[in-house]
C-alpha cells in the first residue's frame, strides 16, 4: 500500500486545521514534529525528553500520532520493552486538506469517543458488577 509523505507543509496545514494554532505557530509545532521524526514515520520514545514528550501526549490526543510497544526476547533471555511513536499520516491529510467543522459541530472529525460518551454506553449490569469488585474501593 502506497502511503503519501508528509511533508512540512502538510504538517503545518493539519495542525493549523485540527489544533487551530495560527501559521507561525503551526510551523514551529510541524517542524518540531518533522525534526523528530525525520524521514521515518515512527520512533523509538527514548529519543524525546520530557516536555517533548507531554507534546507528543497532546498530539496522540489529536490524532496526530499513535504510541506503541514492542517486547523482544534478547539473547540472555531477558525481555525488553521499546516504546515508539508513529505518525497517523491518512489523519494528518485529512485534517491538512479536509479540515474539521468548527468545534461543537457535528461533522467535527473526532477519533476517539467522549468520555461521556463511553460511560452512557455502559449498562447498568456493568456498573453493578463494578461496584462488587473486592479492593476497588467500593462497597461489597
Amino acid at each position: 500500500m502506497f502511503m503519501r509523505i508528509i511533508t512540512l507543509k502538510d504538517m503545518t496545514k493539519a495542525i493549523e486545521n485540527k489544533i487551530g494554532l495560527d501559521r507561525r505557530q503551526a510551523e514551529k509545532l510541524a517542524g518540531f514534529i518533522m525534526d523528530v521524526f525525520g524521514y521515518e514515520s515512527r520512533i523509538i520514545d527514548n529519543v524525546l525528553n520530557p516536555e517533548e514528550r507531554q507534546i507528543f501526549y497532546m498530539l496522540q490526543a489529536e490524532g496526530f500520532l499513535t504510541a506503541g510497544r514492542e517486547q523482544t526476547r534478547l539473547h540472555d533471555g531477558r525481555e525488553w520493552l521499546t516504546y515508539y511513536w508513529e505518525m497517523e499520516e491518512e489523519n494528518i491529510i485529512r485534517y491538512a486538506y479536509n479540515p474539521p467543522s468548527k468545534k461543537g459541530d457535528s461533522k467535527t472529525i473526532s477519533t476517539t469517543p467522549s468520555p461521556q460518551t463511553i460511560y452512557d454506553s455502559l449498562s447498568d449490569e456493568i456498573w453493578r458488577m463494578r461496584k462488587s469488585i473486592p479492593g476497588r474501593g467500593y462497597p461489597v
